[in-house]
């Protein structure tokens, strides 16, 4: 434990293992430059306890936030009011918008370097991006929930769209009523994601062709098809080939289809058995053993 009296090497070693360690150390030390940078290194909360000279020290602060977002809190007003600075902080750490000056979070180039390096960042904005289709873009290729509060031009532009869907399948439910419709666009966003198929038009989930993409995407997107596509040999295969699970989805009547099971069983014994009517387990169980011998 150090204190005010503790000499400079302690304090280093301190620090060098628990930056928050200087809040205990001399005035003298909290203004040393180099104990200050390893105590921000370790924590960088403990900017909070640097003196105000180093406090607007730009290399000194600039390690902290890159290391913690949060610390531009302890950071000088200046810093946090410099737009040079903020600038090239945000590119290292996207969060540290939240902690710059409102004006500075209303600054179109620094949001999009914010969202650029972390998604999240269009929440701590000041307002007024949601229309922006450069910084969306950005946005939705981290999180593709950002969809949900774009404007509704970029919920009907398809790049836009089928980028966020790649990312979270689910992101299909705020596109536009025509680009859920669009049977072209729904081909395209099920490859990125087959759970996009849960928010398309009804009448795709007993396409064929939209479902048998969805499922070789994610086999559980079968869970979303017809009832007479989960009877659809071709279409349950490519399912279980893709997730092995997805044989819980499959007809009563594909769930004791001897190739089917066979296959689930390739990907995982024990689960893919889960899946299979108790009727049938000891038969299909015999015919998986025999073709594994037969294959050594």
């Amino acid at each position: 434990m150090i204190d005010e009296n503790s000499k400079r090497e302690e304090v280093l070693e301190a620090v060098r293992r628990n930056g928050y360690a200087l809040q205990l150390a001399s005035e003298e030390l909290k203004n040393d430059r180099e104990v200050v940078m390893k105590a921000v290194k370790e924590s960088a909360g403990a900017l909070e306890y640097a003196s105000k000279e180093l406090q607007r020290d730009r290399e000194v602060v600039m390690k902290a936030v890159k290391e913690s977002a949060g610390a531009l809190e302890y950071a000088s007003k200046e810093l946090q009011r410099d737009r040079e600075f903020v600038l090239e902080a945000v590119k290292k750490n996207g969060e540290v918008l939240g902690y710059a000056s409102l004006k500075l979070r209303g600054d179109r180039e620094i949001v999009l370097e914010s969202v650029k390096n972390n998604g999240y960042a269009m929440m701590l904005t000041a307002g007024g991006f949601w229309g922006d289709r450069e910084i969306i873009l950005q946005a939705v290729k981290h999180d593709g929930g950002y969809l949900k509060y774009a404007s509704e031009e970029l919920k009907r532009d398809r790049e836009v769209v089928l980028e966020a869907v790649k990312k979270y399948g689910y992101a299909f439910e705020y596109a536009s009523k025509d680009l859920r419709n669009d049977r072209k666009f729904v081909l395209e966003a099920v490859k990125r994601h087959g759970f996009a198929l849960e928010f398309s038009s009804e009448e795709f989930k007993g396409d064929r062709e939209v479902v048998m993409e969805a499922v070789r995407q994610n086999g559980y997107a079968l869970q979303l098809a017809s009832e007479d596509l989960k009877n659809d040999r071709e279409v349950v295969l490519e399912a279980v080939k893709k997730d092995h699970l997805s044989l819980k989805y499959a007809s009563e009547e594909l769930q004791c289809d001897r190739q089917i099971v066979t296959e689930a069983l390739k990907k995982d014994s024990f689960y893919a058995l889960e899946c299979v009517p108790k009727s049938i387990i000891d038969e299909i169980v015999n015919c998986w053993i025999d073709c594994m011998e037969a294959q050594k």
